[in-house]
């Protein structure tokens, strides 16, 4: 990356250290940890917000339907064309060379295995959203169609199509866009997690002043206003919940009582943590997910069921185009607005929230890796959910003729999901599921979202801030949405989520550029190192065949290839250094904990070259094993003395080379970097 840097030396593994992204004069205290134009700005906000919202319910109402209007109005091209942009935007780096490039280190493995890592990144992406929806948009569609007959067959395939359209591969590619460029500037360049870093190849150290605190702000503001809109969504079905199994009241005393004991979880989740409570509940929720899945699939119309996934499939796939540019420009109606305008805004919305979570949890995996397993597994995953559901809803209406059903969605969405399992059997204890799937949804949501503005107002960094900031914004979440219900229940979440989305989508397109910039800077660089024409290396010293055979098989110890490191790669660098220091070029070597021996040369601002010889341990081929047990496999674990550079450990061992190997070594690497500087200047 080019720019000034005024901090101190980063990495050379291009991994996040504490005093490089976290620049200022001194640590704040332990028992708190904040950025505070952000925390202070971001927090102001939102509560003037909650107190006009609620002491000023009628007003505030008002309020919000112009806000909609004029967004829907004036600003709708604009987030139907962002949106457009963004997706051919992930898929065209992913397809690209760029996709080989991996979001962190090039010697960094995924933190967390497919499961895992698909549970996680769904449960907060989707869920709440999946369960009020999954019966209520296509029956509405099919009955209230935008451009069909009412009721008819045409109606219910065109419902299929504009719901797939709403939560397909655009809503995910919002996310991408986010996920991509955190991952990418903090785990590769060692930025701060937030939002910000994305500008540094457009504004580079202007993103820690002003105008990085005001683009986190808005970041901030729409998380908050984007998790608020879904445990809004959430309580409304839990309401719908309990009345149908216990006959409780539906009131927004009752929604608001409910944020409140729901938001009580949502902060144990927050308390234990990304390991011990969200992976977990998120592991949770996929398990009842499935389980509620598969009821529908076997208990409803199955063979209709799995013939309408596919066409539906390729229904939407047929008419993406089309469906991705309109606009209604010929036949205005409200009903952009309040759809495919509303979810545009509610993904944008979210995208600060899921794409940093989205992050967190993909550090390791290849751009082109991760592009594919976010645009395609929760998309397919939200297919079958649509199809299973929305199908058999419709099945229910036109050809069995419980018209019921249709009256009751469309004079309260909330209940479609328990008007629907009304029909099928055992319908007590799936209720009685759906209703807890939304709870632990509404938790993930919480706790994902808390952590997620915690690390924005933060500042980023690796260091982890205290608990009580994560549950200060789990509560505020909570209290956003219980306000906005106060203030116009559905069309104020609707509204929020619409309005606070419009300035981050700007931000997401300058997020674009700058990735864009910095992913084209790497790939330079690559391929200089790789292209570059290099003198040969100096002969090796003459070994027989019985020697080198020998290095092979024995492998070195720790404690080996640290006196490796620290005799003859510390003396062969220090050789360079002072060659380097004669001809007035700085440079300097030493050693840092678990780094191994390190060279530097200076070339200005950023563009740093780094050279260091790490010991990294691997495990012992299986032909070596003849005691196969934890203990006997950890006794054989050898080391290499392996190359890392600014990108990470580069996959070849140095051991028991010789000082003029190293050296020529270290010469070909920095030739190579040089003419990565020259060609990308």
């Amino acid at each position: 990356m080019n720019g000034d840097e005024n901090h101190d030396d980063p990495s050379p593994t291009g991994e996040p250290n504490d005093e490089a992204v976290n620049p200022g004069p001194e640590k704040p205290a332990s028992w708190y940890r904040i950025n505070p134009p952000v925390f202070f700005g971001a927090g102001g906000l939102c509560l003037l917000i909650v107190v006009y919202a609620i002491a000023f319910q009628e007003p505030a109402e008002a309020v919000f339907g112009l806000v909609q209007d004029w967004v829907v109005e004036k600003a709708g091209w604009f987030y139907i064309l962002a949106v457009a942009m963004f997706l051919l935007f992930v898929i065209a780096i992913a397809l690209s060379g760029l996709g080989r490039i991996k979001l962190g280190p090039d010697h960094s493995e995924p933190d967390y295995s497919y499961g895992s890592w698909f549970a996680m990144l769904f449960s907060a992406g989707m869920g709440i959203g999946l369960m009020f929806y999954g019966v209520a948009e296509p029956v509405m569609h099919t009955l209230a169609p935008p451009d069909a007959v009412a009721g008819s067959v045409n109606a219910a395939r065109e419902a299929m199509r504009i719901t797939f359209f709403h939560w397909g591969i655009h809503a995910w590619a919002i996310y991408a866009v986010v996920a991509l460029s955190l991952a990418y500037f903090s785990f590769r360049k060692g930025l701060p997690l937030t939002i910000r870093s994305s500008l540094y190849p457009l504004i580079g150290e202007r993103i820690y002043g002003p105008i990085g605190h005001a683009v986190d702000i808005f970041a901030v503001l729409g998380t908050l206003f984007g998790v608020a809109t879904s445990l809004g969504l959430g309580v409304i079905q839990v309401n719908a919940g309990l009345n149908f199994l216990l006959d409780a009241p539906v009131s927004t005393g009752l929604q608001v009582a409910l944020i409140a004991g729901i938001t009580v979880l949502a902060t144990t989740s927050v308390v234990l943590g990304l390991d011990g409570g969200i992976r977990r509940v998120s592991e949770l929720n996929i398990l009842l997910a499935v389980s509620l899945l598969l009821f529908v699939l076997l208990m409803g119309p199955t063979v209709f069921l799995l013939k309408a996934a596919i066409q539906n499939t390729g229904y939407y796939l047929s008419g993406l185009v089309e469906t991705t540019f309109n606009l209604d420009a010929y036949e205005p109606s409200g009903w952009l607005g309040g759809w495919t305008l509303f979810y545009w805004g509610w993904w944008i919305a979210w995208s600060p929230f899921v794409g940093m979570f989205i992050a967190r949890v993909s550090r390791g995996r290849t751009i082109r890796e991760f592009v594919i397993g976010v645009l395609l597994v929760p998309t397919g995953f939200t297919f079958m959910w649509m199809t299973f559901f929305g199908d058999t809803a419709l099945y229910m209406i036109l050809e069995e003729g419980f018209t019921g059903l249709g009256e009751a969605v469309q004079s309260d969405t909330s209940v479609a999901l328990f008007r629907f399992l009304d029909h099928l059997p055992w319908a007590a204890i799936t209720s009685t599921l759906a209703t807890l799937l939304v709870v632990t949804f509404f938790v993930t949501s919480s706790d994902s979202g808390s952590l997620v503005v915690d690390m924005l107002t933060a500042g980023g960094g690796e260091v982890e801030s205290p608990v009580w900031q994560r549950i200060f914004w789990a509560v505020i979440e909570g209290a956003i949405a219980a306000a906005l219900l106060l203030a116009g229940g559905l069309q104020a979440l609707q509204t929020a989520t619409i309005a606070s989305a419009l300035p981050f989508c700007a931000v997401m397109l300058l997020m674009c550029w700058g990735l864009l910039r910095a992913l084209r800077d790497d790939a330079s660089r690559r391929m200089a190192r790789e292209a570059t024409t290099l003198p040969p290396r100096v002969p090796h010293n003459p070994v027989s065949w019985q020697q080198r055979l020998s290095r092979i098989v024995d492998h070195a110890s720790r404690e080996a290839v640290d006196q490796f490191i620290e005799g003859t790669v510390r003396e062969a660098m220090e050789q360079v250094v002072g060659e380097l220091r004669a001809r007035d070029l700085p440079a300097k070597t030493e050693t840092r904990p678990d780094e191994g021996r390190w060279m530097v040369i200076d070339c200005g601002g950023d563009d740093d070259f780094f050279y260091s010889v790490r010991p990294r341990p691997y495990t012992p081929p299986s032909f070596t094993l003849r005691d196969t047990t934890a203990r006997r496999g950890e006794a054989l674990r050898h080391f290499h003395a392996e190359v890392y550079l600014a990108e990470g450990g580069q996959g070849y061992s140095v051991m028991h080379w010789t000082q003029e190997q190293l050296i020529a070594d270290m010469l070909d690497q920095y030739e190579k970097y040089l003419a990565y500087l020259e060609s990308s200047s």
